[in-house]
């Protein structure tokens, strides 16, 4: 809520960092398609890595762990389960299930939220529930030692801010406030900040990442487990966590650290996902293609400026050439004359 109420105030200044990572995520969606329409046999064995490595991975960060053996009949079969780890692990299957078939139609709600809670965590008395109690972050140390990382919003104060978190992220989105990539690293920042549930608030802000993820078009997170990379850079997770966590009560906290690991993630995504296709070369009509799927998501008037900022390594020529072909299909049109001159989709 600090965070995204922080940027809905004043013009916020975008970090040169978190540019790139938003340069190199918004390349790879335009391959992304590519890759759907040529190799889609590929995909499917890549999407149910991805399923069984996400379910393992996020409960694992949180300790929760189950017999290898066991795997595939969880994510895959009807169990009948020998403990609760195996429960929660099924829990968060099901939770993602729900996230990779209907998240254009799942909003970003309270009730969206209590709902992927209630999955992830079973039947525990209360999934779904708001925390009763002060829940604080503790951190504890291998020689048994413990101090608190953070102290968490009060369970009489979490139903308020909780509505006003999803209210900030929807009219950021609406009003176009910031990158809606940034949006998301924000609303994760301020879920975790928040801490609305007496447990499980982590499995929740892995799966409202998914979400918004797929509302945000990265879909690379069907093929390429995110809760993987960030097991694997777990140390670096609660690292940036605490450090765009401080005086967040305050407002004045930097909230770019743990939104560039965000993007980070996203980013290594994307790598590892072309490697795991398997492709050398970049397929026939790439670039081509990504210029009209950035040209297509333009919601307002573009200059050649702003595509080739979002096309690095396509040249401008042909960039002028595609909007060309477009404007005598009447597809877009222009909007003026001259090197700034305006485009606008029909």
């Amino acid at each position: 809520m600090k965070t995204l109420e922080l940027f809905s105030k004043k013009t916020i200044q975008i970090p040169l960092q978190t540019t790139w990572y938003l340069t190199d995520i918004s390349y790879m969606q335009g391959i992304q398609e590519l890759y759907k329409k040529q190799i889609p046999q590929k995909l499917k064995i890549l999407r149910e890595h991805a399923l069984i490595e996400s379910a393992i991975s996020s409960n694992r960060i949180e300790g929760v762990e189950v017999d290898k053996s066991r795997i595939g009949t969880l994510i895959f079969g009807k169990p009948l389960f020998r403990d609760r780890n195996e429960e929660e692990v099924k829990g968060y299957r099901d939770a993602l299930n729900l996230i990779h078939n209907q998240a254009k139609e799942l909003s970003v709600s309270e009730k969206t939220i209590l709902q992927l809670h209630r999955l992830c965590c079973g039947n525990i008395w209360d999934a779904g529930k708001y925390k009763e109690k002060d829940i604080d972050i503790i951190q504890k140390y291998t020689d048994g030692r413990q101090r608190i990382r953070f102290k968490t919003v009060s369970p009489q104060e979490t139903p308020r801010l909780m509505k006003q978190t999803v209210s900030l992220f929807q009219k950021g989105i609406k009003e176009k406030l910031i990158h809606p990539i940034i949006l998301l690293g924000a609303l994760n920042l301020d879920f975790l900040c928040i801490h609305p549930f007496r447990d499980g608030n982590g499995r929740v802000s892995r799966l409202l990442l998914l979400l918004t993820c797929y509302q945000s078009d990265i879909e690379v997170i069907r093929y390429i487990s995110i809760e993987r990379l960030i097991e694997v850079h777990k140390e670096r997770y609660y690292e940036t966590l605490e450090e765009s966590s401080y005086r967040w009560y305050e407002g004045k906290h930097n909230p770019w650290p743990y939104i560039n690991f965000i993007l980070f993630i996203l980013n290594s995504a994307y790598k590892e996902f072309k490697e795991r296709v398997g492709e050398t070369k970049e397929p026939r009509g790439t670039k081509t293609e990504i210029v009209h799927s950035i040209i297509k998501k333009q919601k307002i008037p573009f200059t050649i400026a702003n595509i080739q900022k979002q096309c690095p390594g396509v040249s401008i020529d042909m960039i002028r050439y595609i909007l060309k072909q477009l404007k005598a299909n009447g597809k877009i049109k222009c909007l003026g004359r001259g090197k700034y001159a305006q485009w606008k989709n029909v």
